[in-house]
């Protein structure tokens, strides 16, 4: 449930309540991401229920989950992608560089 305050009453209230997707065969979601699957003909099609009934998962307030990134890959795509670019600067730096030295000859 998603709980809000009622700006005339000051109360609080369920503005919201959020569901859980369940499959016949959830092994057979196509996978999308790192976290994200779609249904197809063989997983069947959602059954939405609400958390901690007919034996769903319980949806935990307040509490923290480990994250699912990996950070030795994070690091190193940014230190690929800051050569990268330093590369690309010292590029516009020489041809920088070239033009005035062609300006320069001309005179």
């Amino acid at each position: 449930e998603v709980i809000g305050i009622n700006e005339v009453t000051q109360q609080k209230e369920i503005i919201a309540k959020i569901a859980v997707a369940t499959f016949g065969n959830q092994a057979a979601l196509q996978k999308m991401g790192e976290s994200m699957y779609a249904q197809n003909l063989n997983s069947g099609n959602a059954q939405y229920v609400f958390p901690g009934s007919a034996g769903v998962a319980f949806i935990n307030p307040s509490s923290l989950e480990m994250s699912n990134v990996d950070l030795a890959k994070e690091f190193t795509d940014m230190i690929v992608t800051q050569r990268g670019f330093q590369a690309n600067s010292r590029v516009i730096t020489t041809s920088d560089q070239l033009l005035e030295e062609l300006v320069n000859l001309k005179r």
